[in-house]
């Protein structure tokens, strides 16, 4: 016997209501509810357990017996997917990877699937989206080399997609992408709330219980989070970000969560004829185009995950024409610009309630540590006084309200990376000199106010 009734979605949040309601009282979004038709068996339900390919069930273990020897990674060629995933593809992950249409996600993972093959690791691409012809044809354009251990599979059907893991047994599953996937079970239409929950929990099953590697696409909305309820994220182990703009070549891939490695790691591509490149030192590029005697710039040393970058801090900084001054942003918080002016003008005397500030970080990276507070603060004064700064000097620290500037983190290892891109001289926090191994070539200065600090950058 089954039970019928209807119940409201939100598409948001995947909130449960069993009447509509304008506002979710989880999320607090408008006008996101959608009406869905779920049918219940009266009997036990079976995929309520774990069972893997083989009909055995998981059973409850002392934590004493669980066997906690780290498993081998798949070391692929790409670097950079390496240093995102945090060291290499863990067998049995679920990794989900999300960015707007067009930006190089289909393209990375057959990238991927080519390298797994010539490993020696069976790879089953299941793609709703695309023929096996297409993704040939992409194939083709990217050199894949010809393997008998690579599997395309155009189908939306997860039984039939559950068939062919039980037969081909691969290492790694390729999903593309999980908002066209149906599970029969679920009464609803493809790529809604419930749809993409219970093909994510089938394909979190098939992952744990088997040891397979899964890694699914997923699309974005207009604000750029992952389409489907948010509890999607929270399923999987990993959560990846190809970030960029499409009329461009470079391709950011960023970590927002993962369980095997460290978060807000970075990986860097350029897009071409070929396929995605990895870029091998990204801090050359955000710095190629910089002008010498320009003013309103200055270089930050930022850290994303273990990498340490060099940024470009731009400001412009113009007279008001209307009565209330503008604070734009580009790849740095808006909020943070409107703090560190209000310290400048408090505890560095400079005059800027009546001017509009434009703050960009160059070459399109996304920069939001508070290690970034220095660099910013000089280039807004930079430009305010019209005095270019040092081309040759970089800047790092955390401004505090009364206009301390205040430790961060692994400053050796921005140290390091200043001085190899050839950079003379670095400001810091004098509270971070602490026991630091300074390189040869580079000259460290540590400053405690925000006002020592533009003595040394700004010099009138």
């Amino acid at each position: 016997m089954s039970k019928t009734k209807t119940q409201f979605v939100c598409s948001n949040c995947g909130y449960i209501s069993p009447t509509y309601l304008g506002r979710c009282p989880n999320c607090g979004e408008w006008n996101t509810f959608t009406e869905e038709t779920v049918t219940k068996d009266s009997g036990t339900n079976a995929k309520s357990t774990r069972v893997s390919l083989t009909g055995g069930r998981v059973e409850p273990q002392l934590i004493n017996e669980v066997d906690a020897q780290d498993a081998p990674r798949y070391q692929i060629q790409s670097a950079e997917l390496n240093r995102v995933l945090g060291g290499g593809i863990v067998p049995g992950s679920l990794v989900l990877i999300g960015g707007d249409p067009g930006i190089g996600k289909s393209t990375l993972l057959l990238q991927v699937s080519g390298q797994l093959a010539t490993l020696g690791k069976r790879v089953l691409y299941v793609t709703g989206e695309e023929s096996a012809d297409q993704v040939k044809m992409r194939a083709d354009r990217l050199q894949i080399a010809a393997n008998d251990r690579l599997y395309v599979f155009p189908e939306t059907d997860m039984t039939a997609v559950r068939d062919a893991i039980a037969n081909l047994k691969p290492d790694v599953v390729i999903v593309d992408s999980v908002q066209t996937m149906q599970e029969g079970d679920v009464d609803s239409a493809i790529g809604s709330v419930s749809q993409v929950r219970g093909v994510t929990t089938d394909l979190m099953n098939i992952a744990k219980t088997n040891n397979i590697t899964v890694f699914i696409v997923g699309h974005v909305t207009k604000g750029g989070a992952i389409a489907g309820p948010k509890t999607l994220e929270h399923m999987v182990d990993t959560v990846l970000y190809f970030e960029g703009d499409k009329h461009h070549s470079y391709r950011l891939l960023r970590a927002v969560k993962n369980r095997f490695g460290s978060t807000n790691e970075l990986g860097i591509f350029e897009m071409a004829d070929g396929g995605l490149q990895e870029v091998q030192n990204p801090s050359e590029i955000f710095l190629e185009e910089r002008l010498k005697n320009a003013t309103g710039s200055a270089i930050v040393v930022a850290m994303e995950g273990t990498r340490p970058i060099l940024v470009e801090l731009q400001a412009l900084i113009t007279p008001s024409v209307f009565g209330n001054a503008q604070r734009t942003a580009t790849g740095v918080d808006r909020n943070r610009i409107s703090l560190i002016m209000a310290v400048l003008e408090k505890r560095a005397g400079l005059m800027l309630q009546n001017q509009d500030a434009y703050v960009k970080a160059a070459g399109g990276v996304k920069l939001n540590e508070p290690a970034i507070d220095l660099a910013m603060a000089v280039s807004i004064a930079s430009s305010y006084e019209n005095i270019s700064t040092n081309p040759r000097e970089c800047y790092v620290g955390e401004l505090g309200l009364t206009g301390e500037v205040r430790r961060v983190d692994r400053m050796e290892q921005r140290i390091r990376e200043a001085a190899k891109l050839g950079f003379d001289r670095i400001v810091v926090p004098q509270h971070s000199l602490e026991g630091l191994d300074v390189p040869d070539g580079i000259e460290v200065i540590g400053v405690t106010t925000l006002e020592e600090a533009l003595k040394l950058a700004i010099p009138k």
